[in-house]
């Protein structure tokens, strides 16, 4: 963590920069807009004309949840978190596992993964301003991963010209959050400093299973961002970001994880109808195994992206905007199980256009497409992507999508020789093939006061899908590609607000996944998921109170399993069974600054009778008290 001191003393340089910069202003106020979403078109448009999932600011205070996995599990139907070897957590989201999610933080990738997944707990769920999520391919927009899904992650920005806030929650098996956060905007100067620190005990679970102990960690999280508006038409920011994280995963050996990330931004309005922008990312993720007993940290992994990008933007009055960019990403792997040798590079080189139509009031279009090379695999793809939308009267709209998705081996699946734990080796294959699919998505939307209605029908034709098969030349698993595996299912959601301050949203998820490979293991995907919130929130004289509950429902899945990681030749069946979780939140924000918060999760007290990777990994109920301070 040596990294971490002069990065907090850059952050309070910064503070030093944005209070000499302020300056007397007559109007301080800054008035709140309708919410943007620039993931589904790359473009800001307003969230009522994009058929993108947002999670609100209030609704993520009202969830009040201990991380953004959690928060996540509780908005999203379909989407299912699992505990993989040596409890790594993998997301699966209706059909297609972490490789296949994109997570963005303000747009931008994230390096690193462990079993095709991030580091989730890179994710600080209290910088949220709001999370946005584009169902379905945008590779057209986004390249390679964004196959089943884009999740954006915005972080909230200052709205007062100085604001500071700390909190503290506690809770079963030694769970802890403690955070503080400083924000200034006055004129041309807008900074924000972010701390985390979160920790849990280890958790001895009360029934067998796969695993019986859930390893103890803590992790800390610091960013530092800064906005600069110099000229009327060009604005300037600058962010960096440290993660740190140490699991005890055995009694002699800690594993770490480190991040550092930074980036710049430049964004220049070019007229009145255009706009150019210029964005540079770093991001380096790092594991490393510490002996207790000879305190040696040892790096094991490292990998480093560096992203160009340029976007043009603009707007042809009265109902047409085009969108063109370039994009280059350096990625950079180090580890010891890469073979022939202990590193890899791969350039990957982008270039995409988007033009967005409206001929009527009542018709919108949009287009996308987009080229990617990789010099790694020696491949392209070009992706397109078409969106066609119909308001008919004031309160319904139909939209279709047609897109294609794809997503390039990585250089961990085309060189990497993998040992697992001594059981069996994953080799590496550098003559996989690239990732593609078919996408079609069609939707209806009712909107009518504070009421919401979607419905939709999604299929996905996945082609070449890469995953890993016994190889008995090898004696080990092996990357391969499948045959192709067809998706398909419906999402229905329903949210409302009365006037008396009680709300209400219900999601539900289909999904039926058919592979068509001749493997010894069927698809894990649960056919049915629900998610349930009923809250409900007055004023009082004293403050105000907010209740709320949650309840998510997965039904059973029957699936072919390997019945020993020995004997890769033998399989069984076995039957996941349904199972329902119920969470209650309550807040209480006092009429000055303070609110006071109590959770109690799992609130039915669900134990499974086995702890398998698809099993929920929860001791039983659990509970947490917190205190939040705003000034």
């Amino acid at each position: 963590m040596t990294i971490a001191k002069p990065f907090l003393t850059l952050c309070f340089f910064f503070h030093a920069a944005a209070i000499a910069q302020q300056l007397p202003s007559p109007d301080t106020t800054i008035h709140h807009l309708q919410t943007l979403v620039v993931t589904a078109t790359r473009t800001p448009k307003p969230s009522d004309d994009v058929p993108v999932t947002i999670i609100s600011h209030s609704d993520i205070q009202t969830a009040n949840t201990y991380n953004v996995q959690e928060l996540l599990l509780n908005e999203l139907p379909g989407l299912e978190l699992t505990l993989s070897m040596n409890q790594q957590e993998s997301f699966r989201l209706h059909g297609f596992g972490g490789a296949s999610l994109l997570f963005l933080v303000d747009g931008e990738r994230l390096a690193g993964e462990t079993l095709d997944n991030i580091d989730y707990h890179r994710l600080s769920v209290n910088t949220l301003g709001h999370v946005e999520i584009l169902n379905g391919a945008a590779s057209a927009l986004y390249g390679s991963n964004a196959v089943g899904a884009v999740v954006n992650l915005v972080s909230d920005t200052p709205t007062t010209p100085f604001s500071l806030s700390a909190g503290t929650r506690c809770g079963s098996y030694g769970e802890q959050r403690h955070h503080a956060s400083i924000a200034l905007a006055r004129n041309r100067l807008s900074s924000t400093t972010h701390l985390q620190y979160t920790s849990r005990h280890q958790v001895d679970l009360p029934s067998p299973g796969d695993y019986q102990t859930l390893f103890g960690q803590h992790s800390l999280n610091a960013s530092q961002r800064l906005s600069y508006h110099p000229l009327q038409w060009l604005d300037v920011s600058a962010r960096a970001a440290y993660f740190f994280r140490e699991r005890e995963s055995d009694e002699t050996l800690h594993d770490r994880y480190r991040d550092f990330s930074a980036g710049l931004s430049a964004n220049a309005r070019i007229g009145t109808n255009t706009t150019l922008s210029a964005t540079y990312a770093f991001d380096q993720y790092d594991k490393s195994r510490l002996t207790l007993g000879d305190n040696l940290d040892v790096r094991t992994y490292s990998n480093v992206q560096h992203t160009a990008r340029l976007l043009f933007s603009t707007f042809s009055p009265p109902h047409s905007t085009f969108t063109a960019g370039a994009e280059l990403l350096r990625d950079f792997l180090m580890s010891y199980q890469l073979a022939p040798d202990s590193r890899h590079r791969q350039y990957t080189a982008s270039a995409f256009v988007q033009w967005d139509w409206q001929p009527t009031e009542r018709v919108n279009l949009v287009g996308a497409l987009r080229y990617d090379h990789f010099t790694a695999s020696a491949t392209g793809r070009i992706t397109p992507r078409l969106t066609a939308s119909l308001q008919i009267g004031d309160n319904v709209t139909l939209r279709a999508t047609l897109s294609d998705g794809f997503r390039a081996p990585t250089l961990k699946e085309m060189f990497m020789n993998f040992d697992m734990a001594g059981l069996f080796t994953v080799y590496g294959n550098d003559t996989l093939h690239p990732e593609h699919s078919h996408n079609a998505t069609l939707a209806a939307e009712y909107r009518h006061g504070n009421t919401r209605l979607t419905s939709s029908l999604f299929y996905h034709r996945v082609y070449d899908r890469i995953s890993t098969f016994w190889d008995h030349t090898l004696g080990g698993m092996r990357y391969a590609n499948e045959q192709p595996v067809d998706i398909a299912g419906t999402d229905l959601a329903l949210s409302t607000r009365w006037t008396c301050g009680l709300g209400l949203r219900i999601g539900y998820t289909f999904t039926h996944e058919t592979s068509h490979t001749s493997a010894p293991l069927s698809p894990s995907t649960r056919p049915h998921s629900a998610t349930l919130r009923v809250d409900y929130s007055r004023k009082w004289k004293g403050g105000t109170t907010a209740l709320a509950i949650h309840l998510r429902a997965l039904s059973a899945v029957k699936c072919d399993e390997y019945v020993s990681y020995l004997d890769l030749s033998t399989t069984t069946t076995r039957t996941h069974p349904s199972y329902a979780l119920l969470r209650l939140t309550a807040l209480h924000k006092f009429n000055r600054f303070a609110t006071l918060s109590l959770s109690v999760d799992n609130l039915l007290d669900y134990v499974p009778d086995y702890y398998y990777n698809n099993a929920p990994a929860t001791p039983g109920r659990t509970f947490s008290i917190g205190l939040d301070i705003d000034m």
